[in-house]
């Protein structure tokens, strides 16, 4: 099939908005994950005085993990979607927290233009059309210093990642999909992987970008090679 992409994907997401934020819910793997990528900011004093962008917030799963790792930040929420905004914004939330409807690649000429102490990034740079104008972007939203993490489906390249991928999404989620109506959107989402970076190209993508100190952190269980978390530096 062909990826969707810019009105088509998220069309796709806010007509999904209710089936997505359901599933994602009953998996504390999930938000597991998230929590740990948005631990690995490593941002002091529990975000005290710090300004972080969570950008493609999506239903406010990501945006709860950075709640958690920095409960003392002001985080802004930014969505194309405004059905997964929708959920998002439906839920309680400390006056810290807000959210701006917009596209990443517009976020800048928006009331979410920062600058920002750091960035989060889930589940975002594979459904872009142009991932790289997105990474500068953000570069230029983030003050000198700040911090990126992007928590992405990036698989290591290994034969075996890939077949756990497949299974997974054949087995499981495009189902999902199918008994709610959405199945197009899942279609998406099992082939964006498969055809987005391996973790070692989004790493060098991030580099290219104008990046530094540039990480890859694997995360633990049967995502161990399929999910990762990028970590950089604007320089």
């Amino acid at each position: 099939m062909t990826l969707l992409r810019d009105d088509d994907l998220t069309a796709a997401f806010d007509r999904a908005a209710p089936s997505y934020d359901r599933m994602t819910a009953a998996n504390p793997g999930y938000h597991g994950h998230l929590r740990r990528s948005a631990r690995r900011l490593c941002l002091p004093d529990e975000g005290s005085g710090l300004s972080v962008l969570d950008l493609g917030c999506g239903t406010g799963s990501s945006t709860r993990a950075l709640l958690h790792a920095v409960p003392r930040a002001t985080i802004t929420g930014v969505d194309a979607s405004a059905g997964m905004l929708g959920q998002a914004r439906a839920k309680a939330w400390p006056s810290s927290v807000s959210f701006v409807h917009a596209p990443a690649e517009d976020v800048g000429s928006t009331d979410a233009a920062g600058p920002y102490d750091a960035v989060f990034a889930a589940y975002l740079f594979r459904n872009l059309a142009n991932p790289d104008t997105v990474l500068r972007t953000v570069r230029d939203l983030l003050r000198p210093g700040g911090r990126l993490a992007v928590h992405e489906y990036t698989l290591s390249g290994r034969t075996v990642h890939r077949t756990v991928w497949n299974a997974v999404m054949r087995g499981m989620v495009v189902p999902w999909g199918r008994l709610h109506g959405d199945a197009t959107l899942y279609q998406h989402l099992h082939r964006s992987v498969l055809e987005f970076d391996t973790a070692e190209q989004f790493a060098d993508r991030l580099q290219s970008a104008g990046f530094v100190d540039v990480r890859v952190l694997p995360l633990p269980g049967w995502q161990t090679g399929i999910t990762h978390t990028f970590l950089a530096t604007r320089g």
